[in-house]
C-alpha cells in the first residue's frame, strides 16, 4: 500500500478486495486468540502451523492484490512464527509483545484499505523490531530501534532484506507444499492465485434487512388483526362453514407469520463472541499495565444477538472488565496475604433467558464496600447524609452509576476518572436493558446486564389506567404487585410503598400523561415495577390487560418525539396505543414533569 491507488479496483476487482477484507477479518477474529493461547501453550506444534499459515494467507492474498505494505510486514511477522514452528526460537513474553504489536499493525492496514486510505503507514519500526526477536538476542525486551530517527530506513530495509534471504527457500518451501497454484508477485516471493469456490454465505446490506424487518412488522400487525376478527366471528357464528375456513387459514397466517418473522431476527443475528473475542487481549494488557495475574474464563460465546445491540454492548463490556481489573482483583501479594491464590478471575457469561440475554461479569477480587461507597458518594455531594442513612445496600452499590463517582484513590491510564460505569449506564438504557450489582466485599462482584433480543418487535404489557391503554416493554418489566389503595404512602411529596423491606418509589400513569377519562373506583389498584440500568420504578395502573406482540412504530413527522413515549402500536381490534419509553418516563417522575400533550391528544393526532 506504497502509495496504494484503489482506483484500480473495479468490477470483478472491486469484488475481489471486498471478498479479501470479509476473509481478512475472519482469519483476524481467530489470529487474535490463537496468539493469546500460544502465549499459553508456547509448545503447541499444531497451534505454531495454524498461526503460521493464518499470516502466512494473509501475506499471499494481499501480495495477489498489489497491497505491498500488508504483504512486507505479513512476510517478516512470517519469517518469525515460521522458526518458532522450526524450534529455533523460543516463545518469550517480550516476543509475543512484539508480534502482537504487529498484528495490531496488520489490522491497522486492514482498516485503511476498507477505508479506501492511499496514505501509507510507517512500517521501519515494527519490522526492525521484528527483525530483532528472530535472533537469540530477541528472547528480553530489547531497546526498540525508532527508524527512522536511529534506525535509517535503508539499515531496516537492508535487514529485512537478509531475512528474506536467509530464510527464502523456506518459505518458498512452504508455499509450495500445500498444493495449490501458485502465481508469482513482481515484488516479492510466490503468492497463491486467487481459487473458485462455491460460496455459502452471501452479504446483504443492512438496510435491507431492516426494510424487511419493518415489512414483517406490517404483517404481525396484519396477523394480530386477522386473529382478532377470527375470534369475534367466532363468538357470532360458532359452526358456519366459512368461519371454520377462515380459522383454519388465520391458524396457517399466524404459523407462517411467526416463523417468518423468527427467520428475519435470524438474519439479523450475530454472536456474541464477534465482542468476547477482544476481551482476551484486553484482559493481558491490562494485567501487564497493572502488574496483576488475571485469568478470563468466558462461557456462552455463540450466544446470538441482534447486530444493532452487539455494536452497542463493546463499551460497556470493556468499561466493566478494566473496573473490575483495576478495582476489584488485588495485587498478587494481597491476594496471598488474604489466603486467595495469586492469580485472580474474571467470569465473562453470556445466556438466553426468554427473550432476553443475560451478561454476567464476575470477578473474584475485593468485592465493593458499601460503607466506602456512601461515604465517597456524601463526600462527593451526590447524596446527602440522610439519604445516605435510609439507602439499603443494593442502592448504595448502584451510586457507582452516578456521572463523575470513583473511588478510585489515584486516576490511571486505567480508571478512576470516574466515567466508565456513567458510559455503562448510557449505554445500557439507550439499548432499554437492565443493569444490576451483587457483592460481596473480600469475595469479589458480579455485574449482570439483560437485553432485549431485539429492538424492532417486542413484548409487551398492555394495562389500563383511566380507561386508556398503554404498552409496557416487558423487557424493563419486573414483576406486578397488586395492592389496596391505602397500602400506598407518601414521602416529601412523592407517593411509595414498601416492596420486601425496601421502599420503592411509584407514580401514576394517568397523571403524567394527563388522562381525565374514566376513573377506577375499584380498592385495588396494580403496581407495575420496571427497571431500567440500575433504577426501579413502580408505576400505578387501574388493570392489566394482558401480554401482547408489538411492533413499535414511530410517532411520524408531525407528532415527533413526545417525552416518554417510545413510539405507538395497533392493536388486533385495530385500536391504537402508545408504546412507553421506561426510561423518559422515569426521568419525568424525576423531575415530577408532566407531559405537554394529554394521552388522549397523542393517540387522536397520531390516527389522524
Amino acid at each position: 500500500m506504497s502509495s496504494q491507488s484503489f482506483s484500480q479496483f473495479d468490477g470483478e476487482m472491486a469484488e475481489l478486495l471486498e471478498s479479501f477484507i470479509v476473509e481478512t477479518n475472519e482469519i483476524y477474529e481467530k489470529l487474535g486468540p490463537d496468539l493469546l493461547l500460544l502465549e499459553k501453550s508456547p509448545t503447541d506444534k499444531e497451534l505454531h502451523n495454524r498461526i503460521f499459515r493464518a499470516v502466512h494467507t494473509v501475506k499471499g492474498t494481499s501480495g495477489f492484490l498489489g497491497l505491498d505494505q500488508m504483504t512486507e510486514l505479513a512476510h517478516v511477522f512470517e519469517d518469525v512464527l515460521n522458526k518458532i514452528r522450526k524450534g529455533e526460537l523460543e516463545v518469550t513474553r517480550h516476543r509475543m509483545d512484539v508480534m502482537f504489536d504487529a498484528f495490531d499493525v496488520l489490522k491497522e492496514l486492514l482498516a485503511r484499505v476498507e477505508s479506501r486510505n492511499t496514505e501509507p503507514m510507517s512500517l521501519e519500526e515494527i519490522i526492525a523490531r521484528l527483525v530483532v526477536i528472530t535472533t537469540d538476542a530477541g528472547a528480553e525486551a530489547e531497546p526498540v530501534p525508532a527508524a527512522p530517527a536511529s534506525v535509517p530506513v535503508h539499515t531496516v530495509s537492508s535487514a529485512v532484506t537478509a531475512v528474506k534471504e536467509t530464510d527464502l527457500a523456506a518459505v518458498q518451501e512452504n508455499d509450495s507444499s500445500d498444493g495449490k497454484d501458485r502465481q508469482k508477485h513482481p515484488d516479492g516471493p510466490a503468492h497463491p492465485a486467487p481459487t473458485k469456490i462455491t460460496e455459502s454465505t452471501i452479504r446483504v446490506d443492512v438496510q435491507r434487512l431492516d426494510e424487511l424487518m419493518n415489512l414483517v412488522g406490517e404483517l404481525v400487525l396484519g396477523r394480530n388483526r386477522l386473529s382478532q376478527i377470527n375470534f369475534k366471528m367466532n363468538e357470532t357464528m360458532e359452526g358456519n362453514p366459512l368461519v371454520k375456513d377462515l380459522a383454519d387459514t388465520s391458524s396457517q397466517v399466524d404459523l407462517i407469520t411467526t416463523e417468518l418473522q423468527m427467520a428475519v431476527m435470524k438474519t439479523r443475528m450475530v454472536q456474541i463472541a464477534k465482542v468476547f473475542n477482544k476481551l482476551p487481549r484486553l484482559v493481558r494488557d491490562l494485567s501487564r499495565e497493572l502488574g496483576k495475574d488475571i485469568e478470563l474464563e468466558m462461557f456462552g460465546e455463540e450466544t446470538e444477538l441482534d447486530k444493532t445491540i452487539i455494536e452497542e454492548i463493546n463499551d460497556p463490556l470493556v468499561h466493566i472488565l478494566r473496573n473490575a481489573a483495576d478495582h476489584g482483583v488485588e495485587m498478587p501479594e494481597e491476594r496471598v496475604k488474604k489466603g486467595k491464590a495469586a492469580k485472580g478471575k474474571i467470569i465473562v457469561k453470556a445466556d438466553h433467558e426468554g427473550n432476553h440475554i443475560v451478561i454476567s461479569i464476575a470477578d473474584d477480587g475485593k468485592g465493593i464496600d458499601p460503607d466506602k461507597i456512601k461515604a465517597k458518594a456524601v463526600e462527593k455531594g451526590v447524596i446527602t447524609q440522610a439519604q445516605a442513612e435510609d439507602m439499603s445496600k443494593r442502592e448504595i452499590l448502584n451510586l457507582i452509576f452516578a456521572p463523575g463517582f470513583s473511588t478510585a484513590e489515584k486516576v490511571s491510564a486505567v480508571s478512576g476518572r470516574g466515567v466508565g460505569m456513567d458510559v455503562v449506564k448510557t449505554n445500557i438504557t439507550k439499548l432499554k436493558g437492565i443493569v444490576d450489582i451483587e457483592s460481596e466485599t473480600g469475595q469479589g462482584s458480579t455485574i449482570v446486564i439483560k437485553l432485549p433480543l431485539t429492538l424492532a418487535i417486542i413484548q409487551g404489557l398492555l394495562v389500563q389506567s383511566h380507561g386508556e391503554a398503554f404498552a409496557v416493554p416487558l423487557n424493563s418489566v419486573l414483576e406486578v404487585v397488586r395492592v389496596r389503595k391505602e397500602d400506598i404512602k407518601t414521602v416529601n411529596g412523592f407517593e411509595v410503598i414498601t416492596l420486601r423491606d425496601s421502599v420503592l418509589s411509584l407514580a401514576r400513569l394517568a397523571q403524567i400523561f394527563s388522562v381525565d377519562s374514566q376513573v377506577q373506583r375499584s380498592d385495588w389498584l396494580y403496581i407495575v415495577v420496571v427497571g431500567l440500568a440500575e433504577e426501579r420504578l413502580g408505576i400505578i395502573v387501574d388493570s392489566l390487560v394482558g401480554q401482547r406482540e408489538v411492533v413499535i412504530k414511530s410517532l411520524g413527522d408531525y407528532l415527533g418525539t413526545i417525552d416518554g413515549i417510545a413510539g405507538s402500536t395497533i392493536l388486533g381490534d385495530g385500536k391504537v396505543i402508545m408504546i412507553l419509553d421506561v426510561g423518559q418516563f422515569m426521568a419525568m417522575v424525576k423531575k415530577r414533569v408532566v407531559s405537554r400533550y394529554s394521552y388522549e391528544e397523542i393517540v387522536k393526532d397520531y390516527s389522524a
